[in-house]
């Protein structure tokens, strides 16, 4: 079973690699982008066979190590 975790900045904190993506596209003619968020992507090989119990123990992970709860956001995605 696999996993993808999606991790986003929240709402409300400074995102400097995204304004330098957003620059960078302005600079390559694509005026047209207001604003540009990045995040990253994890995704996870489980031995897990219920989709419930990997769900779970991978927002466990998010939760001690793979996100940082304070300023960031997640979601998890069985697959």
């Amino acid at each position: 079973m696999k996993a993808r975790v999606t991790i986003m900045l929240k709402d409300g904190v400074l995102d400097p690699q995204g304004e330098a993506i957003r620059h960078a596209l302005g600079g390559l003619g694509f005026g047209g982008v207001g604003g540009v968020r990045q995040g990253k992507v994890i995704e996870l090989d489980l031995t897990a066979t219920d989709a419930a119990t990997a769900e779970a123990e991978v927002k466990r992970m998010c939760e001690g190590l793979l996100a940082n709860t304070v300023i960031e956001k997640y979601a998890v995605e069985i697959v």
